[in-house]
């Protein structure tokens, strides 16, 4: 096997994780050396790793992404775990009622509002789609 047919491997299972894990399609070919890490090393290594679901992963990442205050991530994070159904509604609202009292009130209403953000986007999207539907 030549370096570049490994390279090639790693990234493919790479973005093939990156695709599960947010539910949408990645394209392979982005360029430039943070993608190459994201993918490569990030997806490839650490999300493909035993020892953890993707859900156990993703309720880490909600934790750390909470404490950091890092509200659009957030969004982007609980949105895939919704779609991919990892979680429900019910329990990302738990988990910001649970992160109140390890990070602190302000940083998990962030986590809430992001929530409500997410659900609010993902209702009105059913609707245009069934609305598309009977128009279709």
């Amino acid at each position: 096997m030549t370096e570049d047919t490994r390279i090639t491997e790693v990234r493919a299972r790479g973005v093939a994780m990156m695709n599960q894990v947010y539910g949408w399609e990645m394209p392979a070919d982005v360029p430039g050396e943070f993608f190459a890490v994201t993918a490569d090393h990030l997806f490839a290594d650490i999300w493909t790793r035993e020892g953890l679901s993707l859900r156990d992963r993703r309720l880490l990442l909600l934790g750390a992404i909470t404490a950091q205050g890092q509200g659009d991530v957030a969004k982007i994070q609980l949105n895939a775990a919704l779609h991919n159904e990892e979680l429900t509604e019910q329990q990302c609202e738990e988990a910001a009622i649970f992160l109140c009292h390890y990070v602190g009130w302000p940083l998990a209403t962030g986590l809430n509002n992001a929530l409500i953000a997410v659900k609010s986007d993902r209702r009105k999207a059913a609707r245009a789609a069934a609305k598309d539907q009977d128009n279709g």
